[in-house]
């Protein structure tokens, strides 16, 4: 297939952008402090610009340092001193004849008081003594636990003070007109800095929640003054910063809106609430109106935060007709962020009047190279972002300490140069793998491209491991690609996988490798030592999900309630069960990423399920489950026809033990050391595949 719209060039006003791809904004916690670019932060960006990106985003840019912070490591435009390093930055994006827009923020009620807003005076103390961070970055979680939970934070600005969203939990005020003002200018101020250092454009970031769209939307906008109230005056906040943009920076200097074109309130179960796509399109045509040069669509806020921060189960394209909505009354290109993950998808949703770019920040997160691959005819060699939420997890985790993102699947982020510089150092050196799930086949890649004789050896005749009952999940599907693309990526690498093939310690000792890896895996969980827990009306939770059982119409107890355990639950739901969660811990899916959890009760909630946390399984018999409170120790019992176990898994690795006997260098990686998520599988194998020597 020829990609003639999406490789060809198009104007955002006055610049030309030699592509149809965007890069969107998404935040990677590698700036300073004082919000100055990082050589990480910089390699990083670069390196998709060398992998053929047209326009570049990078994360939230903060106009305000005061009560304007999302993230201690964020770019920042605040200050005339960040003119010199985002020239450099501008420069090294520009070397790759790609284009650079800074994303200007505010976060409002979004923002953090007490932590993030100590910056005003971190930002001086850190200048003279970098070693300070560090104290600064051990302190940050401890208080932003106390603001989110009870609330000790200094108020952050907003336009209305209403109650706190979903995802978030500071205080907030109502912003006063002198507040309003002041940051207004800020704004003006920031995107002059832009202009003056070189950079491309500015986008305005109207989306998500964030300061701008909450001017916008009558849900958090409660104002009686002329910022609020009828839809005009609810523009006005945005309108008066392009008018002073405009007036600052020129009419020809490109400037985009990023815009939540419908903030999904009926998704999630309340209709009417806030402002849907015919609001959208009427602050898309005000905003041409005011001289905006592109609009990039975008949806939702944080209370509907997985309809704009998709996990797996999101359809790619499954929001183009936002897009296209916009795009019907607009003369300005749109640019549209759509779960697009193939080449194939973005051509065809720019050719069918969709949109007139392709925007992406997860797909460029997991393959810098996607554009070059796409241009050099190697498609099938794309590391698809299989939508696992990974990045985000890792944002909100390692963000207040001061670390960087990273990807479940691309071990480059945050360490570009030493990842495409690796010296094949492997010198022909065999090394065996055991096992083709993620974490073998990463270390496969990886050896091979250290330049090792790499064999893979797998004893089913397909390979993903754990992964394959995975993706079986509802929805899931996506979670496969992750072993096509490592499969295809790893032989062209050179490595030889041989499926259906198991091999004894004393084979592989034979062989005489200079190393094994043991990716084994893990097996469910089974605990002995519960009454009755081999009884015939107890199975496995991937005997549902891989169809080895099927249970229909019964009342059925599922023990554990990680995102396995809700997965299941699905699959009962549908069968016309009546399903009994039990969990041990004090909450559902204990540890899980909110988002996943988020995405599967929503689903599982119509079904009338119940949830009993807290709460011991200690033995099963004929038509009960017999249960223990975990704080008060009261005995209780729950009728069941059948009981489904779901409580993890335990490594698979006793052929390590074998082949150390033998004499023969082995280490284990994923599931075979510890059990773990995609990411932590195939991260704990490069780890493994770099320390071979």
């Amino acid at each position: 297939m020829s990609y003639e719209m999406l490789l060809s060039p198009m104007k955002i006003g006055t610049m030309t952008v030699k592509n149809r791809t965007v890069m969107t904004a998404a935040e990677v916690s590698m700036g300073q402090t004082n919000g100055k670019p990082t050589e990480m932060l910089m390699d990083y960006f670069e390196e998709r610009a060398k992998g053929g990106v047209g326009l570049i985003m990078p994360g939230v840019t903060r106009v305000n340092d005061t009560r304007g912070t999302f993230s201690f490591t964020q770019l920042a435009m605040s200050h005339d001193y960040h003119i010199a390093p985002m020239h450099e930055f501008a420069e090294r994006i520009h070397r790759h004849g790609a284009k650079l827009c800074i994303q200007l923020h505010h976060p409002g009620r979004q923002g953090y008081g007490s932590a993030l807003n100590s910056l005003p005076l971190v930002i001086p103390i850190t200048n003279r003594k970098p070693e300070f961070a560090k104290v600064m970055f051990k302190a940050a979680p401890v208080l932003m636990n106390l603001e989110f939970n009870y609330k000790i934070s200094q108020s952050v600005q907003a336009p209305s003070k209403v109650e706190c969203s979903y995802h978030g939990g500071s205080r907030m005020h109502a912003m006063s007109r002198r507040e309003i003002k002041k940051l207004q200018q800020d704004f003006i101020d920031a995107a002059e800095r832009c202009k003056k250092a070189g950079v491309d454009a500015v986008e305005l970031h109207g989306g998500h929640g964030y300061l701008i769209q909450q001017f916008l939307s009558p849900n958090t906008n409660k104002r009686t003054d002329e910022y609020g109230g009828s839809f005009e005056n609810r523009m006005r906040f945005v309108a008066e910063i392009i008018d002073g943009i405009r007036d600052r920076c020129g009419k020809d200097y490109p400037l985009i809106v990023r815009l939540t074109a419908d903030e999904m309130y009926d998704r999630i179960g309340f209709p009417g609430k806030g402002y849907d796509i015919e609001t959208g399109k009427r602050i898309a045509m005000r905003l041409e109106e005011l001289g905006v040069d592109a609009i990039n669509v975008t949806s939702a806020c944080y209370d509907a935060f997985n309809y704009w921060a998709e996990p797996t189960s999101f359809k790619e394209g499954w929001r183009a007709y936002l897009a296209k909505e916009i795009k019907s009354v607009v003369s300005v290109p749109v640019i549209a962020a759509n779960v697009i993950r193939s080449p194939e998808q973005a051509e065809r949703q720019i050719k069918d009047g969709y949109q007139d770019f392709m925007g992406s920040a997860r797909c460029f997160i997991c393959d810098p190279h996607w554009v070059k691959k796409v241009e050099e005819g190697r498609v099938s060699e794309i590391r698809r972002c299989i939508g696992c939420c990974n990045c985000l997890f890792k944002l909100m985790e390692n963000g207040p300490k001061g670390e960087p993102t990273y990807c479940a699947l691309n071990m480059s982020v945050g360490r570009e140069k030493a990842y495409f510089n690796q010296p094949r150092d492997g010198e022909g050196r065999k090394v065996i793998v055991v096992g083709a799930g993620p974490a073998g086949l990463t270390a496969a890649q990886t050896l091979a491209r250290r330049g090792f004789d790499v064999t893979v050896y797998e004893k089913a005749e397909k390979p993903g491991g754990q992964v394959i009952s995975a993706a079986a999940c509802h929805l899931k599907d996506k979670l496969y690609w992750c072993i096509e693309d490592l499969m295809t990526n790893a032989q062209k690498d050179g490595a030889k996988i041989e499926l259906g093939t198991e091999k004894s310690a004393r084979e592989i000792a034979e062989e005489k490798p200079f190393a094994v890896i043991v990716a084994t895996g893990g097996t469910p969980l089974r605990p002995k030592s519960i009454p009755g827990i081999d009884g015939e009306n107890v199975c496995l939770a991937t005997d549902i999900i891989n169809g080895e059982k099927k249970i229909e119409n019964k009342r059925v107890v599922v023990v554990g309630s990680g995102i396995t355990g809700l997965e299941v639950t699905e699959f009962l739901n549908d069968s016309g069960c009546e399903v009994t969660v039990i969990e041990m811990a004090p909450e559902t899916a204990p540890g899980a990423w909110f988002q996943l959890v988020d995405d599967e009760l929503e689903r599982i909630k119509p079904f009338g399920t119940k949830f009993m946390v807290s709460t011991k399984l200690i033995g099963i018999e004929n038509g009960r489950v017999l249960t223990e409170d975990a704080k008060t120790g009261a005995k209780g019992s729950v009728p069941a026809d059948a009981v489904v176990l779901s409580l993890g898994v335990r490594p698979v690795n006793g052929l390590l033990g074998e082949l150390r006997e033998l004499g023969v260098n082995a280490v284990t990686v994923g599931d075979a050391s510890a059990s773990g998520t995609i990411a932590d599988a195939c991260h704990s194998a490069f780890d493994a595949a770099m320390n071979i020597k």
